[in-house]
C-alpha cells in the first residue's frame, strides 16, 4: 500500500508499507521501493522527573503542560539531545522547564508508552531553587508525596513506582479525568 504522504528523505519516492519476518517474527515498516531507504518507526526516548524540593518540606512538583486540561498535572518531561547522558538530560529539562537547580538524579525505573510510541526514562531529581515555568507550562503545584494521586499511563506508572520505594502505597486517579 502507498501512502503519498509519506516520502523518502533521500529520494522523495512514496513509501510503501511491507511487511517483513525479522529475528522476533513479522514486523511493518515503511520502506522507500526506489532506494531502500527504511523507515523503522523505533520508540523514541523521553526524560521524566520526579522533582522533590527539600527547601519545600519535600515536596514533589507537578506541572501543567500548556496544552493540557486545566486539571491535568505530571511530571516535567523532554526528549534527550545527541551527545547527552540521560541524566544530565533530565538536568538540563528540569532546569529549562523551571529553572530549579538539580542536586542529585537517581533513576526510577523504565516505562513502555506505546500510544506515544516512547520508552520513558524516569528519575528522581532533587532540586532546589525559585520556581520559573518556561512557556510550555502553564503552572505548576506543590503536593507531600503521601497525597500525589497516580494516573494509570505513562509517567503515573514511575510516580507509582518513586512512592513505593518510599514505602507510601500509591493513590489512583480516576481515569480519564473527570472534567467539569
Amino acid at each position: 500500500m502507498v501512502h503519498a504522504f509519506h516520502f523518502c528523505p533521500n529520494c522523495a519516492t512514496p513509501l510503501q508499507r511491507i511487511t517483513e519476518v525479522e529475528d522476533g517474527g513479522p514486523k511493518e515498516r515503511t520502506r522507500c521501493p526506489a532506494c531502500a531507504w527504511t523507515h523503522w518507526n523505533n520508540p523514541t526516548p523521553v526524560l521524566a522527573a520526579v522533582i522533590e524540593l527539600p527547601e519545600a518540606g519535600g515536596h514533589l512538583l507537578l506541572a501543567r503542560n500548556a496544552a493540557w486540561p486545566e486539571k491535568m498535572f505530571g511530571l516535567v518531561t523532554g526528549f534527550m539531545e545527541a551527545g547527552e547522558t540521560p541524566e544530565d538530560g533530565i538536568r538540563r529539562e528540569v532546569a529549562e522547564e523551571t529553572s530549579l537547580q538539580v542536586d542529585s538524579v537517581g533513576l526510577v525505573g523504565v516505562y513502555d508508552f506505546q500510544r506515544m510510541n516512547q520508552v520513558i526514562i524516569a528519575y528522581h531529581v532533587v532540586a532546589r531553587g525559585e520556581v520559573t515555568l518556561s512557556p510550555e507550562l502553564a503552572e505548576y503545584k506543590l503536593v507531600a508525596p503521601e497525597k500525589v494521586k497516580c494516573w494509570p499511563a505513562g509517567t503515573g506508572q514511575a510516580v507509582a513506582d518513586f512512592l513505593r520505594s518510599r514505602g507510601i502505597e500509591p493513590q489512583w486517579l480516576e481515569w480519564p479525568p473527570a472534567t467539569s
